[in-house]
């Protein structure tokens, strides 16, 4: 398979998205999948939906399912998107891979919509308790692609808190009635992909539409993490190219995710080739 194309880089990061990025913890990509990307993936989403429910799955309840990469070709591309990866890097650097990766839909809920705080968290679990830093270290990404419109507020949006990546804590309200300060929903159509530090304080909210909800993350972190769910992608090194297996966790050995050789990075071997000052 055919590494990356020197074309992937007219989609870099620009410094305006870096400056934003850097100042409110997101940054927004509009259409970044094409109307016939958003038609599939919506229809393997509803396909795992389906075959979830008939597991057991309550049709009612929001579907949250990691380890969906290995599911379909589909999927599997979107790890080394042309149109994303680049801002990835230009984020990151290029020691990373895709730690992390889980898909929601969120169908109605059938409820009226009320105004209880949500569920305010930043990403990572235990980091936030263990890491002696302030603010705490960035470390990872998300990559949401939206394969439904949530572009009006009720429709089981992401909400964040702009900003809020260099904040330790939040205040939420103390009568569990209403949002913290300056909390905004992701307004978001098909085929658009939202950009998040994993620090950003943000939550999931209720479905209070007709319209069933339907995202994909992908996480992007430093080698030397560990992955975040019991990824299976293994069975994918052999047919991928050089960059998305690593990518996909290959290293030559443990010891290449924290001092990598050439071999354990082709992606910075592609970076001194195509833009050097990003290999650095």
């Amino acid at each position: 398979m055919a590494d990356l194309s020197a074309a992937c880089l007219q989609h870099g990061l620009t410094e305006e998205e870096r400056q934003e990025f850097n100042e409110t913890g997101l940054i927004y990509v509009r259409n970044a999948l094409s109307p016939e990307q958003v038609e599939r993936g919506v229809e393997l989403t509803e396909r795992i939906h389906k075959a979830k429910v008939a597991e057991g799955h309550d049709p009612r309840t929001a579907l949250f399912y990691p380890n969906f990469i290995p599911d379909d070709s589909f999927f599997t591309n979107l790890v080394d998107y042309e149109k994303v990866l680049p801002k990835v890097w230009g984020i990151l650097g290029w020691n990373i891979f895709l730690y992390h990766a889980h898909l929601i839909v969120t169908p109605p809920n059938g409820e009226e919509p009320n105004d209880r705080t949500f569920s305010w968290h930043q990403d990572s679990g235990r980091v936030n308790v263990e890491m002696e830093s302030h603010p705490r270290p960035r470390l990872s990404l998300k990559v949401a692609y939206f394969l439904s419109d949530t572009n009006e507020p009720g429709r089981g949006n992401f909400w964040v808190v702009p900003r809020s990546h260099v904040r330790d804590t939040i205040d939420r309200p103390e009568s569990g009635i209403g949002q913290p300060e300056g909390a905004t929903p992701v307004l978001a159509r098909p085929g658009d992909a939202v950009f998040f530090d994993r620090r950003l304080w943000h939550t999931a909210s209720p479905n209070w539409s007709d319209i069933t909800r339907r995202v994909l993350f992908y996480g992007y972190g430093y080698r030397w993490l560990r992955t975040k769910d019991d990824m299976t992608v293994e069975g994918l090194w052999d047919s991928s190219s050089p960059i998305r297996r690593q990518l996909l966790g290959w290293s030559v050995n443990a010891n290449g995710r924290f001092s990598p050789t050439d071999e354990d990075v082709p992606l910075r071997m592609w970076l001194k080739e195509h833009s050097p000052a990003e290999a650095e």
